[in-house]
């Protein structure tokens, strides 16, 4: 197995024939999104839901993991964050493939949800995949280097990108970035602003978020 762990939840129907994977932020674990499944499963009994800790130890919170390390928050390089990413898609990429092996799920019935520096994660591994997932989710994220995208992108699905007007880590205006980029590329994005709401997941997003998992799955 990938070098990477985190919480499981079994499909409360008992019968998964999907899978959510919770791609978690900067100085969070898998427990931090993990809890989601809880509301989640009620009205997706067949989904599996895993929540994999990043591969790195966080700089600013010792505590918890980062994907990448992020330089105006902990003094590292650009040449370090991107290191880091490098190797971090490729950690997040084996683990995906291996755990929907594990699962009996492929790609068409597998989905990404991230938050933060997950979701940047999430929307860098997902179209560059070969096989296209069935959408990503992503709350209070950007897209990094939509310039390379536009070379490396090899597989389309529908995105949801779901921000708060508030949000004081990572600007709002990174929502309406990230959805031109992408539209201007071919996907089919769908996007929410949460009035009111900061960093992190409003009750209304993650209601938006699950109509549209409902959406992609018959």
């Amino acid at each position: 197995m990938a070098e990477l762990t985190g919480p499981r939840r079994a499909a409360k129907s008992g019968n998964g024939k999907y899978l959510v994977v919770f791609v978690h932020g900067y100085g969070a674990d898998g427990n931090d999104l993990i809890g989601l499944a809880d509301p989640l499963a009620e009205h997706l009994p067949d989904v599996v839901f895993h929540a994999p800790n990043a591969p790195q130890r966080c700089t600013g919170n010792p505590m918890g993991f980062q994907w990448f390390p992020i330089p105006w928050l902990d003094g590292s390089s650009e040449q370090e964050a991107a290191e880091g990413m490098a190797v971090a898609a490729t950690l997040l990429n084996d683990w995906l493939d291996e755990t929907m092996q594990a699962e009996g799920v492929d790609a068409a019935h597998t989905m990404l949800v991230g938050f933060s520096q997950g979701t940047m994660m999430s929307l860098h591994i997902g179209p560059r995949r070969p096989e296209p997932l069935a959408g990503i989710v992503g709350f209070s994220g950007r897209l990094l280097a939509p310039e390379t995208l536009a070379a490396e992108a090899v597989s389309r699905m529908p995105i949801l990108l779901v921000h708060g007007d508030a949000d004081e880590v990572v600007p709002p205006q990174s929502l309406p970035e990230a959805a031109d980029a992408l539209t201007k590329l071919g996907y089919e994005v769908y996007t929410h602003i949460s009035k009111g709401m900061g960093h992190g997941i409003a009750p209304d997003g993650l209601q938006v978020a699950l109509h549209f998992i409902l959406q992609q799955w018959p």
